[in-house]
């Protein structure tokens, strides 16, 4: 078994690699409230079993590029595979909630591996729209895992306790393993010989912080990004406790606006030849303005039940898949060199925003759903106003391939 470059096979192998993070995040979410009624625990305790992912995803992101670059895709993505199989283990094991923080935390640094790594794989094999392109073919697959593994966790519970969804976790990334053992293929053309080192990895990170477009498409990708994440670690709160949705109708719903994000990634396959990177963010940023908006001003005016959440949230959906992976792709265009470290960079930008906003909405989230909202619009806006602001320093790109 082996998958070829420009073949279904490896886009898949890329999807599935690059949905490690949403589906150690997702398929527990049904399970959330019961977490809290287990540990006793409040609702910004068991939020931060979100919000130390994210922090271990982006710390985790800090070596896995470089070390790429020097060593190879398929050797360091293997080892992050591996410490997040031992450390989802941990996870089934916890004994308390902060246990629990602890063991995400450390899963985390393994699940960031594969997504970074996926992303440079694309890079190294891919230039300018053609990598928009594909990383919008791997959302559209990788969007199955978010649609399906909520309704999964809610189905575990019904049978099992939350320890069952960690231990499933488990078993199909090691399954997801053996598969990159057998099958993918290196990738990297040209090894880095820059010396690897704590300090030469920042020094690097410096170089790509100076370069004004690398700044702003990692800025529509952070904000885009964090508004998705207010509404997965807010969402089973504010559903299930506020609108009273039971696990699996939350999981559908949940499915809802995944299918919102997949539509997205399908139409900008098409948007990409015709109107190039920037025209499909554009379209993108409008979806997640519009939709953040039509959020909070419905539930502002104390319009209709969960629809008034979840419809303007496919809107937002709609636009996170336009527009999120092109955003990833034009950051990383200017870098053939240095894929690796520039998905890592990426990475822990887009991470470390997110699990802030997580931290501020869950100590925000009570009887009212209206901080959520309030997050989300506030994304989409700013993701609108940077796009427009930067069309100057987008517009001068004469060092793309």
């Amino acid at each position: 078994m082996h998958f070829k470059p420009d073949t279904p096979s490896l886009t898949i192998v890329l999807a599935l690699l690059t949905a490690l993070g949403p589906l150690s995040t997702d398929m527990y979410l049904p399970a959330l409230p019961a977490l809290a009624r287990h540990f006793g625990a409040t609702a910004a305790d068991v939020q931060l079993t979100l919000s130390a992912f994210l922090f271990g995803f982006a710390v985790g992101q800090l070596g896995y590029g470089p070390i790429s670059d020097k060593f190879g895709r398929k050797p360091v993505l293997l080892a992050g595979l591996g410490l997040f199989v031992l450390s989802t283990v941990a996870c089934t094991v916890a004994p308390s909630i902060w246990m629990l923080v602890v063991a995400r935390f450390v899963q985390a640094l393994g699940a960031s591996g594969p997504i970074v790594l996926a992303r440079a794989v694309v890079r190294d094999l891919h230039e300018g729209a053609s990598a928009g392109r594909e990383l919008s073919r791997m959302g559209t697959i990788m969007g199955f895992v978010p649609a399906i593994a909520p309704t999964l966790g809610g189905v575990l519970l019904q049978v099992a306790d939350w320890r069952a969804i960690f231990a499933v976790q488990a078993l199909l990334a090691a399954a997801l393993g053996t598969f990159v053992v057998l099958g993918l293929p290196e990738t990297l053309r040209s090894a880095s010989t820059a010396p690897l080192s704590l300090t030469a990895i920042l020094r690097g990170f410096g170089t790509l912080l100076r370069h004004d477009v690398f700044r702003v498409y990692v800025g529509l990708a952070a904000l885009t990004y964090a508004g998705l994440f207010a509404f997965i670690s807010g969402s089973p709160f504010v559903l299930q406790g506020i609108y009273g949705l039971s696990e699996i109708a939350f999981a559908l719903a949940f499915a809802l606006v995944v299918v919102g994000y997949m539509c997205g990634t399908l139409l900008a396959q098409q948007a990409l030849s015709r109107r190039g990177l920037d025209g499909t963010i554009a379209i993108g940023v409008a979806c997640m303005a519009g939709g953040g908006g039509a959020m909070l001003a419905l539930v502002y005016a104390g319009a209709g039940p969960w629809l008034a959440i979840v419809a303007p949230m496919m809107v937002f959906g709609l636009g996170v898949g336009l527009a999120f992976p092109q955003a990833i792709a034009a950051a990383m265009g200017p870098f053939p060199h240095r894929a690796g470290a520039a998905s890592s960079l990426l990475g822990i930008c887009q991470m470390t925003f997110a699990a802030a906003v997580g931290i501020g909405l869950g100590h925000a989230l009570g009887p009212s759903p209206l901080p959520m909202p309030a997050v989300i619009a506030a994304a989409g806006l700013l993701a609108l106003a940077l796009f427009q602001l930067t069309s100057r320093i987008r517009g001068v790109r004469s060092d793309f391939p």
